[in-house]
């Protein structure tokens, strides 16, 4: 299977810019798997279209303000404090590895090697705020950074840092987007970009879907470059994804346990929520001592890298809620690993007839 199956044409002012004027008021279009049909509707009737007894599992990450703007100390290997006039550094800050050091895209990676000591200011002109040196480069602009040490990092994070909208939307940040682009559930800190299918949850919607009978839990997945990095092989084979760290909290392994023991539906909020629920259901079998005993999720965080394509068997996830993705990515490959490569181009293309808004800020898709 080749990359470019999974592709679609798609006009640009299609892709939202910004978030609707108004959170949980964008359309949806519905997907029945079994009869092979969609239909439009809107986020909001989603309390009246989920069944009671169903279980709705969220990912709970909160989106860190991980681009920061640098400027290179004057020579390689110095620990001279004033900044090298001669350019701006875009640094995207996308894992946490471990107190001080953190995975990151950098651009222009070329001028950025190791050895390099980066300097992060509120202003051009004013005095750093935070240092890094470059310990670590990979390919793409990927880079490992080592900050110094600060008691103050996450507050001047917040103070300096820029939320990190997606290359397609061309302006910059603003604070709206500190609210928009953050689910109205957040509680886990490090994501690098939104689990977005959770933007269009608002709290009356969540207290109407329990009213309804709908069970809500939660997963963790930090999203980092396994979500987002672009695809740059021709053969769906060849991808393989970066791992991402994720935590299955107990009460959400049991939740799922017993949904899956009395077959009631088990719907995911987006690809982050479903590669997570997937990847453990993939541990839990290899794990299992009776094959045919019943899955059985334990709590536990770790690293997936999971990469969900046509062919792969879903063991817990029995409807997606997701947002549309972009042509030929690794996000597309797995809405059609659910519901059917042409099937799901197929509901695309309705999409794009429909004018429905595409990616991060865009509309949704419920597939049952």
């Amino acid at each position: 299977m080749r990359v470019a199956d999974f592709h679609f044409d798609l006009p640009e002012e299609l892709i939202a810019q910004s978030p609707p004027a108004v959170r949980g008021s964008s359309r949806m279009l519905v997907l029945n798997r079994s009869k092979r049909e969609y239909r439009d509707n809107f986020f909001r009737n989603l309390p009246e279209i989920l069944q009671p007894g169903d279980l709705l599992i969220l990912n709970n990450s909160r989106v860190i303000p991980a681009r920061l703007y640098a400027t290179r100390a004057r020579g390689r290997n110095t620990q001279a404090s004033s900044p090298d006039p001669s350019g701006r550094i875009e640094v995207l800050l996308t894992q946490q590895l471990s107190e001080h050091e953190w995975a990151a895209l950098v651009r222009p990676g070329r001028k950025v090697q190791p050895g390099e000591r980066l300097h992060f200011a509120a202003h051009d002109d004013s005095a750093p705020l935070l240092e890094a040196e470059v310990i670590a480069a990979a390919d793409y602009g990927e880079r490992t950074l080592r900050f110094a040490p600060t008691l103050e990092f996450r507050a001047i994070l917040d103070r300096i840092g820029h939320m990190p909208l997606p290359p397609y939307i061309h302006r910059g940040d603003t604070p709206e987007d500190r609210d928009r682009y953050q689910t109205v559930y957040n509680h886990e800190s490090g994501s690098a970009a939104a689990p977005t299918a959770g933007l269009h949850f608002t709290p009356e919607i969540l207290d109407q879907l329990r009213a309804r009978g709908v069970q809500i839990e939660t997963i963790t997945l930090h999203v980092g470059l396994g979500t987002f990095q672009p695809v740059r092989v021709e053969n769906v084979e060849d991808i393989h994804l970066h791992a991402e760290h994720y935590t299955l909290p107990a009460s959400t392994a049991e939740a799922i346990n017993k949904a899956l023991r009395e077959r009631r539906r088990i719907i995911a909020a987006g690809t982050t929520t479903t590669r997570t629920l997937e990847h453990c259901a993939h541990i839990a079998a290899a794990d299992a001592f009776e094959p045919h005993s019943g899955l059985q999720l334990h709590p536990h965080s770790g690293q997936t890298s999971i990469f969900i394509r046509p062919g792969v068997q879903f063991r817990v996830v029995s409807g997606l809620l997701t947002n549309f993705h972009l042509p030929e990515s690794t996000l597309l490959m797995l809405v059609s690993a659910f519901a059917g490569r042409e099937f799901t181009l197929s509901a695309y293309a309705h999409a794009v007839r429909e004018r429905y808004r595409f990616f991060s800020y865009g509309d949704c898709m419920l597939i049952l």
